[in-house]
């Protein structure tokens, strides 16, 4: 999944090269992939285009116990390391009821399943932004 700044120093064509969104909407694919294998449920992408500029890409899933949100959550790492989409960030491995994964352009939330229902990320994220009432 070549960019068009590593194309240049790999010499690939800009044609062959994808953008950093693209690259990334491919990645997205492969990490629900990767979690569907892992047994990780309720899947959920949700696209942060004009929503926020912490990422282009959120994912949302559950494991069913401390044991399977962790063990989820270092396949996932190993396997965007293994793809060579750089070295993500992990926090909260050490509890493993919430696990976040950064990989700077796409943020994975692993929960426990009481810990998802009480945080309810997906309804932050998935609503539309309200428009802007000072607007005259």
């Amino acid at each position: 999944m070549p960019t068009t700044t590593e194309g240049a120093k790999t010499g690939t064509l800009p044609s062959e090269a994808l953008s950093g969104r693209d690259a990334s909407a491919q990645l997205v694919e492969q990490i629900t992939h990767w979690l569907d294998e892992a047994k990780a449920e309720d899947i959920v992408k949700i696209d942060l285009a004009g929503k926020s500029s912490i990422g282009d890409f959120m994912i949302i899933a559950s494991g069913r116990t401390d044991r399977h949100v962790g063990s989820v959550a270092d396949r996932i790492q190993q396997n965007i390391k293994k793809v060579g989409a750089g070295s993500p960030k992990i926090e909260g491995m050490d509890a493993c009821d919430w696990v976040l994964i950064d990989t700077g352009d796409i943020i994975i939330h692993l929960f426990r399943p009481e810990v998802r229902e009480f945080y309810n990320l997906e309804k932050m994220w998935q609503g539309e932004r309200p428009s802007d009432s000072t607007a005259h």
